[in-house]
């Protein structure tokens, strides 16, 4: 018997006022997983949460603040004796309202706009959040240098060894020859973010409150057909500067250009700017992180660590070669970032 159709689904259901008719899975892993629940009220997911309940208690606040702030999200259902999620054997289970509608697109102007207003309004909601004192958050504030220094210490060893070494296959050989120009970007990313703008949003931002979604991208947001956008896939929800969330969304939009567009980032910069100011020493912090090689140093961890054990050695090539050259197209823009920041 496999482990999805293992997990105890009439269990959890049988805690909710619905009466099904189909159920069809996803997606699973172990830790987690999401349904699709057809019902005589329309269609709903159902979502095993990999969080632990302390985790998940802190997401499901932070949701409230965020809805009560204006952002919306697929409404929670509550279980007939009004808890928002069941807890089965050790596991958090949820339900919710699935949106109907299409992911935004980054080719069109129109939506590649909602989604970075989106973005800013989110982050401007999510001032004035606390945690709740029983709950356990995901937090990242604060944390940047010491993690981005773990990461790029990490992957100088395993650098160090195969630099060392005789007989490599062609990744690593092209790890050997990469990674020296990455490490010296690292180093000048978490250099300048050792500087007093970062520390000076990271205190600023304890005291206001602040959450980052994490990937607050296409794939996880949703326009209905009223053209109001949802946002979804809130699992990851941390406490953090609005800069995590810009970093990733700004990679994620010039990855599917092919390549970074010195327009279109200050463009993006503008759209974000007009919904959520940011001083210029921040958007100096967005830069920095930028500069710092996320994607590469990404790419090579999952060679390392084997995290996708289904690829091949060509296919982890082919990825860092990818991300090697993404990132290099960067540095024009960063180079005049001083130039495209909304003033």
């Amino acid at each position: 018997m496999s482990l999805v159709s293992r997990e105890p689904l009439d269990q959890v259901l049988s805690n909710y006022s619905i009466r099904i008719k189909c159920i069809r899975n996803e997606s699973y892993k172990e830790k987690k997983g999401v349904w699709w629940i057809q019902t005589d009220e329309g269609m709903k997911i159902l979502k095993k949460i990999s969080n632990s309940e302390e985790t998940f208690k802190h997401i499901l606040h932070a949701i409230e603040h965020l809805t009560g702030n204006g952002i919306l999200i697929p409404e929670i259902i509550s279980t007939v004796h009004g808890n928002r999620y069941v807890k089965f054997d050790d596991n958090c289970y949820v339900l919710s309202n699935a949106i109907e509608g299409k992911n935004p697109s980054y080719n069109s102007c129109h939506e590649l706009e909602k989604i970075v207003r989106g973005l800013a309004k989110f982050h401007k909601a999510s001032e004035g959040f606390s945690p709740l004192p029983d709950s356990k958050p995901k937090c990242h504030l604060g944390l940047w240098v010491e993690d981005y220094e773990q990461q790029i210490e990490d992957m100088k060893r395993f650098y160090s060894e195969d630099a060392a070494s005789t007989g490599i296959n062609a990744v690593s050989k092209t790890i050997v020859n990469e990674f020296p120009y990455f490490y010296q970007r690292a180093q000048k990313a978490i250099d300048g973010l050792k500087g007093p703008e970062y520390r000076d949003w990271v205190a600023e931002a304890a005291v206001t409150g602040c959450l980052c979604h994490q990937d607050f991208a296409a794939g996880n947001l949703i326009i209905d057909s009223k053209g109001r956008m949802y946002v979804l896939d809130t699992d990851s929800l941390t406490i953090d500067i609005a800069a995590r969330d810009i970093r990733k969304l700004l990679n994620k939009i010039m990855k599917k250009a092919g390549k970074w567009d010195m327009d279109l980032t200050g463009k993006i910069l503008g759209i974000y700017q007009s919904e959520n100011p940011l001083t210029a020493s921040k958007w100096q912090v967005v830069r920095l992180d930028l500069l710092f090689p996320h994607l590469f140093i990404g790419a090579i961890n999952k060679y390392y660590y084997r995290r996708d054990k289904e690829w091949s050695d060509e296919k982890y090539l082919e990825r860092i070669r990818e991300m090697a050259a993404f990132e290099k197209t960067a540095i024009p823009v960063l180079e005049s970032f001083h130039k495209i920041i909304p003033h």
